[in-house]
């Protein structure tokens, strides 16, 4: 078994789209939150119009051979994907090794392409004159497949859609990969594109914050009294994940190690938060890392604000680590990124590794009574740490928890 390293990292969010752009937002406590004016000319009677977006990009600079087949959401992961090997500083040989590989994913395919499809079948019921890209840009593997191609990847591919998980899935993919020595190098991360019909979901579900449309810095509230549900946002990010041995020997940069890794599914309700599934991917990845609860000195929550899973998994945490952990849910900044949280969360993790930052909760005045008692970060904390948590959960029962460390 071989140690995984982080040696280049990419992303675009909501907060910024590097990691000292990042690391100052986090610390200026900058909400990426905005109301979104087209949703009320798009939709009826939206019970939220706010959402964080990714500021506009120019994607001209993807070859238009590669562009016609990809939506939003894979253009903004090769853009990603781009940062991240200009920043390990890979060859393309090695980019295009048998040995590298990849693995991404998103809650869906490219929404706006999915809907115009949808909109011109049923308007002109046939399939005459239709895009032929338009599947390639919607499929649920529209990452991979469109990131595989244009980077001229010929490993393993390993798409991951698994709704909230689809990025930390597909970090710990890579990982596995490396680690059980299947491949060398694996790019990893995830991505989702902003549109209302995400949105949709949510407030179909009474999960959407709906309370805070016209102070939109005051939501989403994780842990919080007054939270009234989760905002989406969008976002992208890859990791190059890579054999420590090899990393050590080119010279690379090492952002972290992932030190353990694990992914359960509860077996039960397809919505309903489970903490018995919570606290038993949480030991898991304790185990593979073969560390102990009081080793980790910062976890970042996957808690979105909605009112049941804040509860669940504050209790869930409270089981292995008590009171004493340091936590904060960074969706409190930029949403909920939904197949793209757990990469950019991945990343803050690292910044509180290597920049001794431990972000705040940005909107947390007055915890949940129902909540458990944990080490709730209500200001910025400034300390050394080895290990960090990032815990994510999706629908469908699916709890992942990944670990990292200083090297």
């Amino acid at each position: 078994m071989r140690r995984v390293v982080v040696t280049g990292i990419g992303f675009l969010s909501p907060i910024g789209n590097d990691i000292e752009s990042l690391k100052n937002s986090l610390i200026d406590k900058k909400s990426g939150v905005k109301i979104i004016e087209s949703w009320s000319q798009d939709m009826n009677n939206m019970a939220t119009l706010l959402a964080a977006p990714v500021e506009e990009q120019n994607f001209k600079d993807i070859p238009r051979k590669h562009r016609r087949s990809m939506g939003r959401v894979a253009m903004m992961s090769a853009r990603s994907m781009q940062k991240a090997i200009e920043d390990s500083e890979l060859t393309q040989e090695q980019v295009q090794d048998i040995r590298t590989g990849i693995s991404f994913g998103s809650t869906m395919g490219a929404n706006e392409a999915l809907m115009e499809w949808i909109s011109s079948v049923y308007t002109n019921r046939n399939f005459k004159q239709q895009n032929s890209m338009i599947f390639l840009k919607s499929m649920s593997h529209t990452i991979s497949a469109n990131l595989a191609a244009m980077f001229g990847i010929k490993g393993r591919s390993i798409p991951t859609c698994s709704a909230c998980t689809s990025s930390s899935q597909a970090i710990g993919a890579g990982y596995e990969s490396i680690k059980y020595g299947m491949s060398d190098i694996m790019f990893v991360g995830g991505a989702e594109g902003l549109h209302y019909l995400s949105e949709g979901v949510f407030e179909v579900m009474g999960a959407s914050s709906d309370g805070y449309n016209d102070t939109p810095e005051l939501t989403p509230r994780p842990f919080d009294s007054k939270r009234d549900g989760l905002i989406i946002g969008e976002g992208a990010g890859t990791l190059v994940l890579e054999d420590y041995e090899s990393a050590k020997k080119r010279g690379a940069k090492i952002y972290a190690e992932i030190k353990g890794y694990a992914t359960t599914c509860d077996g039960n309700h397809l919505t309903t938060p489970s903490r018995e599934g919570m606290s038993s991917v949480m030991n898991l990845a304790l185990k593979d890392a073969n560390i102990s609860a009081t080793d980790i000195g910062y976890i970042n929550a996957h808690a979105t604000a909605t009112i049941k899973g804040d509860i669940e998994e504050s209790h869930a945490t409270n089981s292995i680590f008590g009171d004493k952990t340091p936590i904060s849910s960074t969706k409190s900044y930029m949403g909920h990124l939904l197949g793209g949280c757990g990469v950019v969360e991945s990343i803050i993790s690292m910044i509180a590794l290597n920049d001794r930052l431990l972000p705040a909760n940005r909107t947390l005045e007055s915890v949940d009574t129902q909540c458990a008692d944990l080490d709730y970060l209500f200001e910025h904390r400034y300390e050394d740490i080895e290990f960090v948590m990032s815990n994510n959960f999706a629908f469908g029962g699916i709890n992942t928890s990944l670990i990292f460390n200083k090297v």
